[in-house]
């Protein structure tokens, strides 16, 4: 598979197995339909049309939608519908900086198809003019894509968590990296993505990070959900990118990015403007 088609992977363009929910006149988020109309047992919370649900009107506040919808992915999840319950709240938001409309069970984002925001961070090591990448391997017990390489860190940004503090959070937590070093990674931009994924429409916008480390760095993960690290030549990265379904789904597009603004990829080489622009389609409102 070639990396423009990788690219291509996380991307939907036929939403006709789903219908828009809205929050008065914001549109939230995307149901399936067979979610959507389970939704219809619920009616003091959603109105369920044909073409689309909507947030009832007296659910006015936030601690209210909170609470209402809270009651509803519970019994979602006692259905089977929603599976792999978290603990963990990420807020809903319109858009990105506005304030959070509802708090909602991690678990159940999906589900509901709503904008999910996370961090994503490139860790690499420069030898000269060579440079090299910090690649994690997934643990077998975790619940999306066990197994397969990931980025050095990464992680959704909860409620409550701006994207840095979040980092700083995924770093010591992942790679064992203390606060002081992490505070050093590079902001260098963000991908976006709407993608089907396990049965259900995920929107997400990954903030995107690159953090150089010490050559006698070793990562050490704490929390179990990366089973080992492996310090790759980008030429062995693009190989496994090219040639397995190896790394996480959402991962390929945060290297392809790396390795096109690192210079790994360079204008002469056949495919070059394609891919770059690709990159393109992943932007902040490009859905």
């Amino acid at each position: 598979m070639s990396l423009l088609e990788r690219l291509h992977r996380c991307t939907i363009s036929d939403l006709s197995g789903f219908r828009p929910w809205s929050i008065g006149k914001a549109q939230i988020g995307w149901l399936r339909h067979d979610v959507a109309d389970a939704l219809r047992h619920y009616p003091t919370v959603f109105a369920v049309g044909d073409d689309a649900v909507v947030l009832q009107s007296h659910l006015a506040d936030f601690d209210h939608r909170t609470a209402a919808v809270g009651e509803v992915v519970r019994a979602l999840a006692e259905l089977g519908i929603v599976q792999g319950w978290r603990n963990e709240a990420f807020p809903v938001v319109a858009d990105y900086g506005l304030p959070p409309l509802l708090r909602l069970e991690r678990a159940a984002v999906p589900v509901f198809g709503v904008k999910a925001y996370g961090v994503h961070m490139n860790g690499y090591v420069r030898d000269g003019g060579r440079i090299r990448l910090w690649v994690g391997q997934r643990a077998a017990n975790r619940q999306i894509e066990p197994g397969k390489l990931d980025n050095l860190v990464a992680g959704g940004v909860p409620f409550g968590l701006d994207p840095m503090a979040n980092l700083v959070k995924e770093c010591g937590e992942e790679a064992g990296i203390e606060e002081v070093l992490a505070r050093q990674a590079i902001p260098v931009g963000a991908i976006s993505y709407r993608m089907l994924h396990q049965g259900f429409l995920r929107q997400d916008t990954l903030f995107l990070y690159d953090l150089e480390l010490p050559a006698n760095f070793e990562p050490a993960n704490t929390d179990g959900e990366i089973a080992s690290f492996r310090l790759m030549e980008l030429e062995e990265v693009a190989e496994i990118m090219t040639g397995s379904e190896a790394f996480k789904f959402n991962v390929a597009p945060v290297v392809i990015d790396f390795l096109v603004r690192h210079g790994y990829f360079k204008p002469d080489q056949p495919g070059y403007a394609d891919l770059a622009m690709g990159l393109s389609a992943f932007q902040p409102g490009a859905h």
